[in-house]
């Protein structure tokens, strides 16, 4: 699970985050109020150089195409982490369906989505900022996390369950999340390839590895906020997992600490936008970088994102 900045707090005071309402206030209650030298800076940041990677010249073993993206990845993973992936297979109609069933569930009432709540100690379920862990610094967003499973015999309809478990029967429409996660497992395995040859171990070794992996997948949810100085949507964070795969809607937010300061990813629809976390820093013994990150709000629209979290396997023994 992504990491949080904050520390748990033993009987936080429950506050209520209803994003239909406080979308609306001007007096952002304090505990949303980051103090003044975590606060997100007026002035726009300037643009992260994030190559775009072809992940279908890469596949087809193209002998140019696969040094050129090798090169890329490498420069990128060394430096800070991120880059992107575009020609990637997913197809534009399944992320926009995806897209469009996240704005489904978080248009939903709060009591609705507080039907699947996540409950202390779990990773998964619907979390309204985590009210109920921390009394300070809170994002200012909303999120439904799911667990996914590359193994046919336990995933053929793991997700579509999940949501008709804590939702009922009237929303099997949120099983589009099931192929969306089949889609991301696949890319990410693509990737593992692209990883382990841009670190000379060959395309089989971490993509063998994270084969049958537990991952998780995250609808994040950023309603506008009145006061966007005041707050982020996501604060400071390194993804403790192995790879974020993400795909941002057309609202800009996303930022990553480089060089001593702030700079941003603008969103792309055709690319998803990828990061190292720290157990693949791990693995590459810390020659790939996992960075600080952050998502900030602005007053006028809310912003949405798609995250895929690629774990290992639950009982993957790293052997490597």
């Amino acid at each position: 699970m992504p990491n949080e900045t904050q520390v748990d707090q033993p009987n936080p005071p429950m506050i209520s985050f209803d994003s239909s309402i406080l979308r609306h206030e001007h007096n952002i209650p304090a505990q949303f109020i980051w103090p003044d030298h975590e606060r997100p800076s007026p002035d726009p940041p300037p643009e992260l150089h994030v190559p775009p990677i072809d992940m279908g010249a890469f596949l087809s073993g193209d002998p140019v195409a696969v040094s050129n993206a090798t090169r890329l990845v490498n420069e990128a993973c060394k430096k800070h982490g991120f880059f992107q992936v575009i020609n990637h297979g997913v197809s534009l109609e399944l992320i926009s369906e995806a897209h469009k069933n996240m704005d489904l569930f978080f248009g939903m009432s709060l009591p609705e989505k507080m039907r699947a709540e996540r409950k202390n100690g779990e990773h998964c379920g619907y979390a309204s900022s985590f009210t109920g862990r921390f009394s300070s610094k809170l994002p200012w967003k909303e999120t439904m996390s799911f667990g996914y499973c590359d193994d046919r015999d336990r995933s053929l309809s793991m997700v579509e369950d999940y949501f008709l478990s804590k939702l009922g029967e009237d929303f099997t429409q949120f099983g589009v999340f099931q192929d969306y996660c089949e889609a991301m497992s696949s890319l990410s395995l693509g990737i593992m390839e692209l990883l382990g040859v841009s670190l000379g171990v060959g395309p089989s070794h971490f993509r063998d590895f994270f084969k049958g992996n537990d991952s998780i997948m995250r609808l994040n949810y950023y309603p506008p906020c009145q006061k966007p100085d005041l707050i982020l949507g996501t604060g400071p964070h390194c993804d403790p997992t192995s790879l974020t795969i993400l795909h941002q809607d057309d609202v800009g937010g996303l930022q990553v600490f480089v060089d001593g300061k702030w700079h941003s990813i603008p969103p792309r629809s055709d690319a998803f936008v990828v990061n190292i976390g720290d157990t693949f820093m791990a693995l590459s013994n810390g020659m790939y970088k996992s960075c600080l990150h952050r998502a900030v709000v602005n007053n006028e629209t809310a912003r949405k994102s798609l995250a895929f979290f690629l774990c290992p396997k639950l009982d993957k023994v790293d052997g490597l």
